[in-house]
């Protein structure tokens, strides 16, 4: 299908975007918490180097029928950094354990949030309702396209020689994707991306230990594990490696299916909102439409 785009709670910010904090086995990990208590729960996790603020769009809407979780992923955010091995999809279990939520949740991932989506599904399937996924689903994606290959090859090299500026230019063509250029994206969308970046790689140094540990065998594990609903929420205009991984994953599910964005690249919530959200409500209709739910 394509459619147009046209532990103890502390308070960390003000009432219109309240940040509590989940003091997990680690250290606090932050997340966003809105909407009715007694609503189906809906989680919704970041890309890769952002924020829950990823979602500032969505929120407000989704939770006037929904209880509306968002986390910061750990590392990301206001959330603490690792100090020991650990999985983001354990971190993530062990809040929605914390919270007192009404039955199991759907899980929302945009690419990181995808995969920790899945991760989650796999290692802890008594959590998890259904899954919506955007941008990376299952397998490595296959960026060795001139564009994907220049961009991940920028980001290196500016790593490399600590060129922050570098970095997140390199970083925020992922907002256009290879089909266009910044100038053809809300500049706002653009801002948001780069503050959310480096806010997240100002919480790190270059020789920080990376103490994540992946979920074993997911691809396999997918095709043999996973049977609940899947909907994977695409940009026409991503990079088709990290696309590719969706649909592996809608491949790999008896109940799967892709709704594609006209218009869009990678960051589908912040760039169509409107139109991620009416395919994702359409999606939480059938889910509570279905027998049994």
């Amino acid at each position: 299908m394509t459619e147009n785009a046209t532990a103890p709670r502390t308070r960390v910010s003000d009432a219109s975007d309240a940040v509590e904090t989940f003091e997990s086995a680690d250290g606090p990990l932050a997340y966003r918490d809105a909407g009715p208590r007694d609503a189906r729960p809906l989680v919704l996790l970041h890309t890769g180097f952002t924020d829950h603020t990823q979602f500032g769009n969505l929120i407000p809407k989704l939770a006037r029928r929904h209880r509306v979780i968002a986390p910061d992923a750990r590392g990301h955010g206001s959330s603490a950094n690792a100090t020991e091995p650990f999985r983001q999809a354990d971190d993530l279990a062990a809040l929605l354990r914390h919270l007192d939520l009404a039955g199991p949740v759907v899980l929302v991932g945009i690419s990181m949030g995808a995969l920790i989506a899945v991760d989650t599904a796999l290692e802890h399937p008594d959590l998890v309702r259904a899954l919506v996924v955007s941008g990376r689903g299952i397998g490595e994606p296959d960026l060795t396209d001139p564009w994907s290959t220049a961009v991940g090859q920028a980001q290196s090299a500016a790593l490399a020689t600590g060129d922050i500026p570098g970095w997140l230019d390199a970083f925020t063509q992922w907002v256009p994707g290879p089909h266009r250029t910044l100038a053809d994206v809300d500049p706002e969308t653009v801002r948001h991306v780069r503050e959310m970046a480096l806010r997240t790689l100002m919480k790190h140094t270059p020789d920080e230990q990376d103490f994540t540990v992946p979920v074993a065998g997911v691809d396999e594990r997918a095709k043999n594990e996973l049977t609940l609903p899947v909907l994977a929420v695409n940009g026409a205009l991503d990079a088709p490696g990290t696309v590719a991984t969706a649909d592996a994953l809608i491949r790999s599910v008896p109940n799967g299916r892709t709704v594609t964005l006209d218009g869009v690249a990678h960051y589908t919530t912040m760039e169509a909102p409107e139109a991620f959200t009416r395919a994702l409500e359409e999606f939480l209709h059938e889910l509570a439409e279905a027998p049994g739910r």
